[in-house]
């Protein structure tokens, strides 16, 4: 199953972020995919490394289901994003700046995630956030 990185992106973000479905965003990694957090400090709530899909799956369900439906979602119309391809095939960078619509003020979140896809899904991601913007 080929998906170019455009789609594998648009497919995790409308799992993760947007509607908080763990079950789909864990679809959209392989077996044996691996999520990590490196800029999250050893024993916070937020995972730094999930490896397999059933853990993202588990891990990422107890993760949405502490959040308030409410809580910080992505304003669509605000928010951008650039993909960059590099020479490996397999890998793809995005730059995503989300804005959040805030109680009289926006917050504006700046990260960058690395894919390494195999067969349609995600292999192996690195999510490089600010570890104090999850709760």
């Amino acid at each position: 199953m080929s998906r170019t990185p455009q789609e594998i992106f648009e497919r995790y973000v409308h799992a993760g972020p947007m509607t908080r479905d763990a079950d789909a965003l864990a679809e959209t990694f392989t077996e044996d995919g691996v999520f990590e957090a490196p800029l999250v400090p050893a024993g916070a709530d937020f995972p730094r490394r999930l490896v397999g899909r059933e853990e993202i799956r588990r891990a990422m369900a107890a993760h949405y289901g502490g959040q308030a439906a409410d809580d910080r979602v992505p304003n669509v119309e605000k928010s951008a994003y650039v993909l960059h391809t590099t020479s490996d095939p397999d890998v793809f960078i995005a730059e995503i700046d989300t804005v959040f619509d805030g109680d009289g003020e926006d917050v504006a979140v700046s990260l960058v995630q690395i894919f390494r896809i195999r067969d349609g899904r995600i292999a192996h991601l690195r999510d490089y956030f600010a570890p104090g913007l999850v709760s």
